[in-house]
């Protein structure tokens, strides 16, 4: 590990999960949370919960789509859903900037109400500090988040099984992208780019209500979709084939990509959920999330197969080449 913290040591990549795991786990190493999913599992009484915590220093703090209140709320709402929990409860902290208009920050609280209604959710604690000028880039936000797992649902990242349909919820990159439009002003797209920034809790509980069985969720936010199932495939011990062509993208995030020398599968998406589900049952699991408004888009895009650990891409070409954990931070402070 490199002697000083580097931008990269939080992009989701491979030097975040060496943090993750030569710092943190040796000391705070409790079963769960060594698991490796977004969130911890606990019982209580009879039943199931998850809870998990997030912070977010996006900028700018606000982006076509979104903003770090919404990208807050949904973030925790999402890392709860792929744990197969509906979010009842969120925490949520600010550290504010000596000089933060007050007008800003009651926008940024009046769309994290929004977001928990549309969740249906509620915040119920939290804490406030201010820092000096210039000691907190305007204002981050942390949250913490509760949820129930629905009985019969045991989802995580190591059990994906051969035979496993991969499945996408809808277009892949649009949050990263439009985060990066903004802050660079490099007016890409028009209003085509917008972030994808949405709760996930009401379609997941939806599609796994409808379809029982599926064995791993994941919200492909840092590193996108490729670390995401780079993640999976370690944790569970098994070969995943995806197709380039399957892969859900608009026309405007694949020119901003192309543009910007970057690749969609690496590019976060805040709207958006991963599912790997038993083949025999995919095509049910596909239609409970295309009748769902953001799962409209829902695509299989893979398969699992038994073999070494690992993610290949068949490209649209017809090769194949081997997809890894991300490497560095093309796009830096987008959650």
């Amino acid at each position: 590990m490199s002697e000083r913290i580097r931008m990269a040591h939080g992009s989701g990549g491979r030097l975040m999960h060496r943090l993750i795991e030569e710092v943190f786990l040796p000391r705070f190493g409790a079963p769960a949370v060594g698991a490796g999913d977004d969130a911890a599992e606990f019982h209580a009484g009879a039943g199931r919960y998850a809870f998990t915590t997030d912070s977010f220093v996006v900028q700018p703090l606000f982006f076509p789509g979104g903003d770090i209140g919404r990208l807050a709320v949904c973030g925790t709402v999402n890392d709860l859903a792929a744990k197969g929990a509906r979010a009842e409860h969120l925490s949520a902290a600010f550290v504010l900037e000596e000089g933060l208009p007050l007008e800003l920050l009651e926008r940024v609280a009046d769309s994290m109400a929004q977001a928990a209604r549309e969740a249906e959710l509620k915040i119920v604690t939290g804490d406030t500090k201010v820092v000096e000028r210039g000691g907190a880039d305007g204002l981050f936000v942390a949250t913490s988040g509760l949820g129930r797992i629905a009985d019969g649902v045991d989802v995580s990242g190591a059990h994906a099984r051969a035979g496993d349909a991969v499945i996408l919820s809808g277009t892949v990159a649009e949050h990263g992208v439009a985060v990066m439009n903004a802050r660079q002003d490099l007016r890409l797209g028009g209003a085509e780019l917008r972030s994808d920034c949405a709760p996930l809790g009401g379609m997941t509980a939806a599609a796994l209500a409808a379809v029982p069985g599926a064995h791993a969720l994941r919200d492909p936010t840092r590193g996108g979709v490729a670390t995401a199932l780079v993640e999976i495939a370690r944790q569970s011990g098994v070969r995943i084939i995806l197709d380039e062509r399957a892969i859900p993208l608009r026309e405007p995030v694949r020119s901003a990509c192309e543009l910007l020398g970057i690749d969609p599968l690496y590019v976060a998406s805040e709207g958006r959920m991963l599912a790997l589900v038993p083949g025999a049952v995919s095509e049910r699991f596909l239609s409970a999330l295309r009748a769902h408004p953001l799962g409209r888009d829902a695509a299989v895009i893979g398969r699992v197969e038994e073999g070494p650990p690992g993610v290949t891409l068949r490209t649209s070409i017809g090769g194949q080449r081997p997809v890894i954990m991300l490497e560095g931070d093309p796009l830096p402070r987008i959650c």
